[in-house]
C-alpha cells in the first residue's frame, strides 16, 4: 500500500519514520522543510500539495492540529477531495470535532473515499516508540484494511464505532488524563504542606488504587519541575475546548473536566501555554504558596 502521510509536528514526525521503518511507501507533505528532509533522507518522496499526495496513493493519513487545518487539506483548494478517485482510503488521525470528522466523511463519500477517524493518545514519547493507542471510527471493512497500518504506529488500535466515535473517545480521554494530572498535583501539593515527602507519598499510593499511567508519568516530572512538553498545554486545552462543546450539545455535563480547563486557561494567561500539561502543578504551587521539591520539608 502506497501511503500518503500528512503533518509532520511533534507528533506526526516520529509516526511517519516508523511506517518507513516497517517498510511502507510513504510521500509525505509539512510546511517544514526540515521535517519532510528527514523523512525524504529515510527513503520516503513528497508531493507539493494534498491533491498531488490523494492522485498518488491508496491511503491518506493526516496528524494536524485542529478541525480547521482538517478541513482546509482534505476539502479546500487543492485538498485531497480535488485529487480523490474512488477506493482511496483516508484516515485521520488528528484530536478534532467529532461532528467535522462526520462531515469531511460525508463530503468524501460523494467521491467514493472511505474514511475513518483514528485519534491517538500517548504523547510524543509513545509516538516515537510506535507504541501509541488509536481510537478508531467508521466502517469495519475500511478499518481491517487501515489497521496493520496505524498498528505499525501504535500497541493498540481499537475500533470504537462509526464514524466520529474515535474522536469521542479521545474527547473521553482526553478529560480523565486532564482531571488525572489536577489531582495529582493537587495530591502532591497536600503532602509537602502537610510536612511529608511528596516523593515518599507517590512511591506510597502509586501501587494501589490511585496508581495510574497518568501519576507515573507525570508526578516525577512534577517533582522535578520538568515542563518541556510531551503534551502541550494549547492542546490540551483545545481538546478541552471540543469536549465542552461536545458535552454541552449531547447534554452531558462534566464539572470536573470544566474546572481543569479553566486551571489550564490560567496556565495560559501566565505564558506556561507551550510547556507539559503536568505545569498544572503551578496553579496549586501559587494557590498554596510553595513550590514543589523533593525530600521531606524543613
Amino acid at each position: 500500500m502506497k501511503i500518503g502521510f500528512i503533518g509532520l509536528g511533534i507528533m506526526g514526525r516520529p509516526m511517519a519514520k516508523n511506517l518507513v521503518a516497517a517498510g511502507h511507501d510513504l510521500v509525505v507533505l509539512d510546511r517544514s522543510a526540515d521535517a519532510v528532509a528527514e523523512l525524504t533522507a529515510l527513503g520516503a518522496t513528497t508531493a507539493g500539495t494534498p491533491r498531488e499526495i490523494a492522485e498518488q496513493v491508496d491511503l491518506v493519513l493526516t496528524m494536524l492540529p485542529n478541525s480547521p487545518q482538517v478541513q482546509e487539506v482534505v476539502l479546500g483548494e487543492d485538498g485531497v477531495l480535488s485529487g480523490a478517485r474512488d477506493g482511496l482510503l483516508y484516515a485521520d488521525m488528528s484530536s478534532i470535532d467529532p461532528l467535522v470528522s462526520r462531515d469531511v466523511s460525508d463530503a468524501l463519500a460523494e467521491r467514493g473515499v472511505a474514511m475513518l477517524d483514528a485519534p491517538v493518545s500517548g504523547g510524543e514519547p509513545m509516538a516515537v516508540a510506535g507504541t501509541l493507542s488509536f481510537m478508531v471510527g467508521g466502517p469495519v471493512a475500511t478499518f481491517d484494511v487501515v489497521q496493520p497500518v496505524l498498528a505499525a504506529m501504535g500497541k493498540s488500535v481499537v475500533r470504537v464505532g462509526g464514524i466520529g466515535a474515535g474522536n469521542i473517545a479521545k474527547l473521553a480521554n482526553q478529560a480523565v488524563v486532564a482531571v488525572n494530572i489536577a489531582v495529582v498535583a493537587e495530591a502532591l501539593v497536600l503532602a509537602q504542606k502537610a510536612g511529608v515527602d511528596p516523593e515518599q507519598v507517590f512511591e506510597a499510593i502509586k501501587g494501589g488504587l490511585a496508581g495510574s499511567n497518568v501519576m507515573n508519568a507525570k508526578a516525577p516530572l512534577m517533582l522535578d519541575h520538568q515542563f518541556a512538553p510531551g503534551f502541550r498545554i494549547n492542546l490540551h486545552l483545545k481538546d478541552l475546548t471540543n469536549v465542552m462543546s461536545t458535552s454541552h450539545t449531547v447534554g452531558a455535563p462534566m464539572p470536573l473536566t470544566a474546572a481543569v480547563f479553566e486551571l489550564m486557561t490560567q496556565l495560559r494567561a501566565h505564558g506556561h501555554e507551550g510547556e507539559d500539561h503536568s505545569a498544572l502543578l503551578r496553579t496549586y504551587e501559587r494557590a498554596a504558596g510553595i513550590e514543589l521539591t523533593r525530600g521531606e520539608p524543613s
